[in-house]
């Protein structure tokens, strides 16, 4: 009697899967008391040829070896059958060179297949491709189940009405749906009973199966030798609406038998009425090659995971290959083609003994059914271990005495038993194929990442691999998975990304280390070495700030601005602590980066921390402008908070910042809302508490960044900022077409210095520039630019100066509207107070052409300076210019950049320059004074 079992194109190969006993301490910590007790109490037991080998061995046999021999070899002939196994064993092969590589990288805990990926890729893909594997398998489970199911109905069924009966056979099981439903249901209970006692009973299980298929192979190579020339009837082939050929030949070892079969003879499957081809062949053969990480998801229980691991599997891939060529080779040199076509369980025909090919088939069967069960299991517990989706997997948590997870193998059960329903899964053994692919491809990019993050700690003392390896093991595994199917291959990989997308955003904060920070570390590195200074120009200028913080709880509306502000250019807090590390135990900064670093995330800004310690604010703020970023990637501007009188005000009062940053969890290091604390910063200055720096090295911190040459900005009246607010004046109004948005207000010429010349310069550009880099970010997308240009009544250079600016303006690309502002009664106050005459047309007088051209030669680099006759600008006159600002400022802008000169040279006028530079800003709301010493745009293409 021989078994004429249907042929499944898309039989899922079995394959064991993790049992993660052991991640992180934060895991851990959230997993719980009892969860750590009883993982103490599991013993690993299992060795090289118990808990590797025979895992592997079975998961990568299974049904293949007593079913598609035959059809690989009748349809695509020795040659290609042997060319097929050599480029499937060549994909898989590079895998397993990946696996060895990662298990024998340090203590290699529970968890095998998803331990690797999650702890080497991080929670969002090792979680997503943890759940596609624990699908996988419970759907694997379920098909071998179905499977044997079928073998045995088609051995003991009794045939439905209308059906024919076929001799031989022992017709004493009712059939239909239910009955199969109910076959499959008893035969999966008895694997979950076997699961449910515990790995090692699965172990001896196993054995046991292994003892038989190892039995039944041996008969059938013993069979290839002794069993003579034979007839052999074959199956009905009505699927193919002909049964003229019911008989083959076996024709036991002829020459001209194997001649015949060197070359491919596709033609159309008996089973299913499909034409034959290469690629068909070749995805149904690889099918059978699978399974290579069996062993390695038993890494929970093996006594020495990395010394296990890579010798069972490279030896059990070793040995798979050797039987199938020889096989192969076997059955090309013996059996008819038609035999070989037509009769896909033709080594149970042709053994010394039939039922014997029966049991082994049965047993191999069962085998991958239970493994894929048990798999689905450890899968189960290991994400609820690692927590990824919180509180929705907390009973799959549960353990025995003895570490065994039953809670998962009951869930994993229930769900095989569900999908036993379907009666028929030849539908989704493709997808359920492409899942292990895509789980084998990840334990690939996990390797390959790895090796190019150049990571100190990732030295293996497995080597017989490099990142070409590891490449081509990820290729070979996306090639098949779309020659199997491309649109199962599409939809699997869509669903990981979304997977990918959940865990990311729904997902705890986990402290497994990550090869994107790895990654980017050594990418980040390269290109900072290739970030050339030397090589900059004007045409790719951007803001790179150093925001300087006294104390982070009063300017959060000026950090946020400032963001707004940078243009994707580097963006960088600085923060000054007095003191001397001199005497201290250790460096007080350290225990504050994380609550900076948690306020970066709760602001949601993109910027980097830098902290200091020093004896003066002066000296830090220098430090931090000498070693502040690497190479081109330097701040080219520092921006100041304004010295005056203003009570600073708490923002952050009451607020509970939890880090959103991987690993960045010292904050709030626990999910009680109970136990969140506030960061650490210290209370705000009160009204009359002393500042930590006098007028005199305010200042002094302002010379000092332009004698470095960064570009300074006074931040004031910050405080008042509210970007959600100034925001949504740019909605779009309803029932009109044009877009409203708030103002932003520039005014380039020097009002410290209404004798100077022009609005071409250095400092005016770089006023430009700044609030053309704010309209163009994407939140000020609506924000229109208001330019002043101050001018006298009747004077003759006024439209030239319009006209002028309005060029200068199409040429720099900037759009902003233009506003004539008359101040002849402002500058009459200046020189008036000087004695002059009332100044007519600019530059006019030969006296004030005189002064002119001398205070030119006064500056420096092209920039204007404070005026050496400061003492002369009154109160009166700088009052009149901060009503001509306020004038001129309806509607009210959300934020004015204003002209800011340079410091004067004589310290002992640093009070005169800052009390100046107050009167002209006072009362303005948020203003930026900007002083610019860079070249920073250019009319070049």
């Amino acid at each position: 009697m021989s078994e004429k079992a249907p042929l499944l194109h898309y039989r899922l190969t079995t394959s064991a899967s993790p049992e993660p006993k052991d991640v992180s301490k934060h895991s851990r910590a959230k997993a719980g008391r009892s969860g750590r007790r009883s993982e103490d109490r599991t013993v690993r037991k299992l060795g090289v040829v118990f808990g590797v080998v025979i895992p592997t061995l079975l998961s990568m046999f299974s049904v293949v070896v007593f079913l598609r021999i035959g059809f690989v070899v009748g349809q695509a002939g020795l040659y290609q059958s042997i060319a097929m196994f050599l480029v499937a064993y060549f994909i898989i092969t590079m895998t397993v060179l990946s696996v060895c590589a990662i298990s024998t990288n340090g203590a290699l805990d529970a968890g095998g297949a998803y331990y690797m990926i999650s702890r080497a890729l991080g929670p969002e893909f090792g979680g997503s491709i943890g759940i596609m594997f624990f699908f996988a398998n419970v759907c694997g489970s379920a098909l071998y189940v179905l499977g044997l199911v079928e073998a045995i109905m088609s051995a003991f069924g009794i045939p439905e009405e209308g059906a024919t009966a076929v001799a031989g056979h022992h017709q004493v099981l009712p059939s239909g749906y239910w009955w199969s439903v109910l076959y499959g249901t008893v035969l999966l209970f008895l694997c979950f009973i076997v699961c449910l006692v515990g790995a090692h009973i699965y172990a001896k299980a196993t054995f046991i199966i292994f003892i038989i298929v190892t039995t039944v192979l041996a008969s059938i190579f013993i069979s290839f030798f002794i069993v003579g020339p034979v007839v052999v009837i074959l199956p009905d082939t009505s699927v193919l609406n002909s049964t003229s050929l019911s008989i083959a030949n076996y024709t036991g070892f002829r020459l001209h038998t194997l001649e015949v079969n060197l070359l491919p003879s596709y033609t159309v499957d008996y089973t299913t009425g499909a034409m034959m081809s290469f690629a068909t062949v070749f995805a149904v053969m690889f099918n059978g090659c699978t399974g290579i990480m069996a062993g390695s998801n038993m890494s929970g229980d093996l006594k020495n995971p990395s010394y296990s691991i890579p010798r069972g599997t490279l030896a059990a891939v070793l040995i798979t290959f050797i039987t199938y060529n020889l096989l192969s080779l076997l059955a090309a040199w013996s059996c008819d083609r038609h035999l070989l076509q037509r009769d896909y369980s033709f080594l149970g025909d042709i053994n010394i003994w039939p039922p014997l090919v029966t049991v082994g088939i049965y047993s191999s069967t069962m085998s991958a059914a239970m493994s894929n069960l048990i798999g689905a299991s450890r899968i189960l517990y290991a994400l609820s271990k690692d927590n990824l989706f919180g509180g929705v997997l907390a009973l799959a948590r549960k353990t025995s005495r003895s570490g065994n997870p039953w809670a998962s193998v009951l869930v994993s059960w229930l769900l095989v038993q569900v999908v036993l329903f379907a009666g028929k899964l030849n539908t989704i053994a493709g997808i359920v194929t492409i899942f292990f692919l895509l789980v084998y491809a990840a334990v690939n990019l996990a390797c390959l990442a790895l090796e190019w993050a150049s990571a100190p700690n990732f030295r293996p003392s497995f080597r017989c691999f490099t990142w070409h390896t590891c490449a081509l093991g990820i290729l070979g595994c996306l090639i098949m998975m779309f020659l199997i199917s491309a649109i199962y291959a599409f939809a699997s990989i869509a669903f990981m990304l979304l997977l990918l997308m959940l865990i990311h955003y729904l997902g705890p904060i986990s402290n497994w280390g990550y090869i994107s920070q790895a990654l980017i570390f050594h990418q980040v590195r390269k290109y900072l070495l290739m970030l050339d200074v030397r090589k900059d120009h004007v045409k790719f200028w951007r803001p790179q700030v150093l925001l300087m913080v006294a104390n982070p709880r009063s300017c959060t509306g000026l950090m946020t601005f400032i963001n707004d502000l940078k243009k994707s250019g580097l963006y960088v807090l600085g923060h000054v602590k007095l003191g001397l590390l001199d005497g201290l135990p250790s460096d007080p900064l350290q225990s504050h980066y994380d609550s900076w670093l948690s306020l970066v995330d709760h602001l949601n800004i993109k910027a980097f921390v830098n902290l200091t310690l020093a004896d003066s604010v002066q000296h830090g703020v220098q430090n931090l402008l000498f070693i502040t970023g690497f190479g081109g990637m330097r701040p080219n501007t520092i921006v100041l908070g304004f010295y005056d009188d203003c009570t600073p005000q708490d923002h952050l009062q009451g607020k509970i910042l939890v880090s959103t940053s991987h690993g960045l969890d010292v904050v709030c290091p626990t999910t009680d809302p109970g136990e969140q604390r506030a960061p650490f910063f210290p209370s705000v200055r009160g009204a009359g508490e002393a500042k930590n720096l006098q007028e005199e090295e305010y200042v002094s911190v302002i010379a000092d960044a332009v004698k470095m040459g960064k570009n300074v900005t006074l931040a004031r009246y910050f405080n008042q900022f509210n970007r959600e607010e100034v925001l949504g004046s740019g909605r779009k109004i309803r029932g009109h077409q044009s877009m409203t948005g708030p103002f932003v207000d520039v005014w380039p010429l020097n009002l410290l210095r209404p004798d100077s010349s022009g609005y071409v310069d250095i400092c005016s550009l770089f006023l430009l520039q700044l609030a053309c880099v704010l309209q163009e970010t994407r939140a000020w997308k609506q924000a229109r630019l208001r330019l002043f240009l101050c001018v006298e009544a009747g004077c003759s250079l006024q439209e030239e100066e319009e006209k002028k600016l309005r060029v200068m303006l199409k040429e720099l690309r900037i759009s902003a509207q233009v506003q004539m502002v008359a101040w002849d009664q402002v500058v009459a106050l200046h020189w008036q107070r000087r004695g002059g005459k009332e100044r007519g047309n600019l530059g006019e007088s030969a006296q004030n052409k005189e002064k002119v051209e001398k205070e030119e030669a006064e500056k420096e680099d092209g920039v204007q300076t404070f005026p050496n006759n400061a003492a002369q600008l009154t109160d009166e006159y700088i009052c009149a210019v901060n009503d001509l600002i306020h004038r001129h400022g309806a509607p009210k802008p959300a934020v004015r950049f204003l002209y800011l000169p340079r410091p004067p040279a004589d310290t002992n006028r640093y009070c005169a320059y800052l009390h100046q530079v107050d009167l002209l800003s006072r009362d303005l709301g948020p203003t930026l004074l900007i002083h610019g010493v860079t070249p920073v745009v250019t009319t070049d293409l």
